[in-house]
């Protein structure tokens, strides 16, 4: 998995009842954009995540342009 600042990490509810979750990338701490990742989720809580099979990366559509 890879990502960048700005982009968002979709977690998928893993269980009956808990809805996917969205988080934006605000910093990436493994090498090449790998894993973990500090994230704000869209409920404002930040955390330190290092995703999991359950989580798709949507790369940010604006990153490199210019």
């Amino acid at each position: 998995m890879q990502a960048s600042v700005g982009d968002t990490l979709l977690v998928h509810g893993r269980t009956v009842g808990h809805d996917d979750r969205t988080a934006e990338v605000l910093q990436v701490l493994g090498e090449d954009g790998a894993p973990p990742y500090r994230v704000r989720f869209d409920d404002g809580h930040e955390a330190l995540v290092s995703p999991g099979p359950d989580t798709v990366v949507r790369h940010d559509a604006g990153a490199g342009a210019g």
